[in-house]
């Protein structure tokens, strides 16, 4: 049976618990008149008495109805209504939980005055500079002060100048600007003031008075704000909703995660707009959040645990929008946060990704391009950009504009024309157009958007490079043929993590990096000349994901990460320990073994054994290649290579 609650009303709170309390339990709402009546149209399930009670009255209809619980949310100022129904729950005993509004909690080091009068009469005598908050309509009441010392914020309009003229406030201190303003204006207008003393109104949320107060606390100015002092016993709304959530299990608010564009409002889809009209507070990142300029509660949290945290602690949201830049589909936060509201009411609502607005502002298509975020991420771009003709990059964090160009330049691809994109949709967007090489010179926001264009882009991916493409020297390589077989077996993902064991030229190592293209691939070689040559063909190749790590296995392998995949090439005599460590680190770790020798192959094969793997291939490799001879071609064998599958091990 649910719990039956007598809900007194007079304030928004009260129409908000009744909205949220009437599918929980059976809900009586009072209210003094016909009007509060009204406010509560459109509340299915509740009864509503109307009318005014006194202590008796209240006694009797609480006792009439056996109330199970009473919520006073009536007015602060009516402190006698409040009495009165502590009063007629004890003599019905029932117990009675008084809600307070954001309000009514006590500011301390503020100064609480009850007029615009008392305001003045109290900052007569006291020293500093004053920053007016509370509009152009009272500051005559503010006419004796020192005026020279007084500043006014004010509406653009000539009534409130003319205001400002008539109480004498010199012209160099009216600060006439639209609201709402946030704690960062607030702080850097009363630094400019020196302001000591802070003038507002008692408003809760409405009005800005949060982001005074906060600001007027980070300046070291004092608060003095006209209204009575507020009470302090009570519930605030979340600390109501939450004890009466032991009792009711109320449902887990409404969460829409939105996606709200490049950042101006005008590029606010009418879906996005409807949902930031409906919801109860905004969450999101401060840079993001703020863009919007809503009057709505604003939360500065991203993170998915910490927006959850939000949720958690304010039951008062009943629907929270979560805004996110750009699209939530296209390299947001929103995977993440949807693993963290498990649970809860989610819906998404997409936005325009700013990849959309770059590629309309130049009038080209994306969809044949590769669309990647640089912005906190890895990605491997110097791929991306070869193997396709356009590239639509986010940028951000330390992937800047010109440490991208940079990157281009070493690759040997300084001459693509790249076109930037800054503060799209803003009124001071910005496009630019240069070589990578110009563009390097150039300073740029951070979050832009890139548009890399390589006309010259290879598309396909390539197996079994011809050996006299590597740069070789006297360094042994890995053949074209054996290298194919040894990568068919490799059976590498495209994010794969490879160590090159061995690596020699890095043939072998090229070759894994440009198949796991997300990945990354190690290529560990003991020989200083060997390890110039694998930079090198890193270069030339394209291979931005390719490491190289100069030292001897298995000591080199300790600091890098765990490996998918594992080609040995040479193991220096230690392949035993080169295997145990590969299994330590993941025991289905997937290996590769060219034996040349038949010591390799036997050894392989007692490693096969000690370590118990449930595959174990060997693969004999006679390759001959044509010569001519005259005017005749001879074939020429190569050494045999036993190519060694190994994988799921035991240590």
């Amino acid at each position: 049976m649910s719990e039956k609650i007598c809900l007194f009303a007079g304030t928004t709170e009260g129409r908000q618990l009744a909205e949220i309390l009437h599918e929980f339990a059976d809900l009586t709402v009072c209210v003094a008149t016909e009007y509060g009546e009204i406010l509560l149209n459109g509340i299915d399930g509740i009864t509503v008495h109307t009318g005014r009670m006194d202590v008796a009255e209240m006694a009797r209809f609480l006792a009439k109805n056996r109330f199970d619980r009473i919520l006073d949310a009536t007015h602060p100022y009516a402190q006698i209504v409040t009495e009165n129904i502590r009063t007629a729950a004890e003599r019905a005993g029932i117990p009675v939980m008084r809600i307070l509004r954001e309000s009514d909690y006590y500011i301390a080091d503020a100064v609480y005055v009850p007029t615009v009068e008392a305001a003045k009469d109290y900052l007569s005598d006291k020293d500093g500079n004053i920053f007016l908050t509370t509009g152009a309509k009272e500051l005559y009441a503010y006419i004796g002060l020192d005026m020279s010392r007084v500043w006014a914020r004010v509406l653009p309009t000539v009534s409130s100048l003319e205001a400002c003229q008539n109480a004498g406030i010199a012209s160099a201190h009216i600060i006439a600007a639209q609201g709402p303003f946030s704690e960062e204006i607030n702080i850097a207008q009363m630094k400019v003031i020196g302001a000591k003393w802070m003038v507002t109104k008692s408003s809760g949320k409405v009005g800005g008075f949060e982001e005074k107060i906060r600001a007027a606390k980070e300046v070291g100015a004092v608060p003095v704000i006209i209204g009575q002092p507020p009470q302090v016993e009570g519930f605030s709304m979340d600390e109501a909703l939450a004890e009466l959530d032991q009792t009711l299990c109320l449902a887990k608010p409404k969460v829409t995660i939105i996606g709200i564009g490049p950042g101006s409002e005008d590029c606010l889809t009418t879906e996005v707009k409807s949902a930031l009209a409906d919801c109860d507070a905004v969450i999101g990142a401060k840079s993001v959040a703020e863009s919007l300029h809503t009057a709505k509660p604003v939360y500065h949290e991203f993170l998915p645990e910490k927006v959850r945290s939000v949720l958690e602690s304010h039951p008062s949201i009943r629907h929270a929008a979560v805004v996110m830049r750009g699209d939530v589909g296209f390299y947001s936060g929103t995977k993440k946060l949807l693993a963290a509201l498990e649970g809860y009411d989610v819906t998404l609502t997409p936005g325009i990704s700013s990849v959309q607005a770059f590629a309309a502002k130049l009038g080209t298509s994306w969809d044949d391009a590769a669309l990647i975020s640089l912005h906190g991420r890895k990605c491997n771009l110097i791929h991306k950009v070869k193997t396709n003709r356009k590239v639509l990059a986010l940028t951000g964090g330390e992937n800047t504009v010109d440490v991208i160009c940079r990157k281009l330049c070493e690759y040997d691809l300084s001459e693509l024309p790249v076109t930037v994109g800054e503060r799209l949709t803003h009124p001071d967007e910005r496009i630019t157009h240069g070589s990578a090489a110009e563009l390097t010179q150039k300073s740029f926001e951070s979050l832009s958007v890139l548009y890399i264009e390589n006309e010259s882009a290879v598309r396909c991916h390539r197996h079994g490079i011809p050996d006299e493409e590597f740069l070789r020297g006297d360094v042994p390589m890995t053949k074209s043929e054996v290298r194919t077989i040894s990568m068919a077996k490799l059976d590498l993902p495209t994010d794969a993590v490879v160590y090159d064991i061995g690596a020699g030229t890095g043939s072998v190592s090229v070759e894994c990096a440009l198949a796991a293209y997300d990945g990354q691939v190690y290529a560990i070689e003991k020989e200083a000349d060997a390890t110039e040559l694998i930079r090198q063909n890193k270069l030339k190749f394209g291979c931005e994901n390719l490491h190289v790590i100069e030292g001897v296995a298995p000591d080199a392998l300790d600091t890098l990460p765990i490996p998918t995949h594992a080609f040995i090439g040479g193991s220096s005599g230690n392949l035993r320990e080169i295997i145990a460590v590969l299994l330590e680190k993941n025991p289905n770790v997937r290996i590769v073994i060219n034996a040349v020798t038949v010591e390799t192959q036997t050894e392989t094969a007692e490693c096969a054994k000690v370590f118990g793997f449930e595959e174990y291939e060997t693969v004999s490799v006679n390759i001959a290649r044509s010569r001519k001879l005259g005017r005749y071609h001879m074939m020429t064998a190569q050494n045999p290579v036993s190519v060694i599958t190994l994988q799921g091990g035991n240590l």
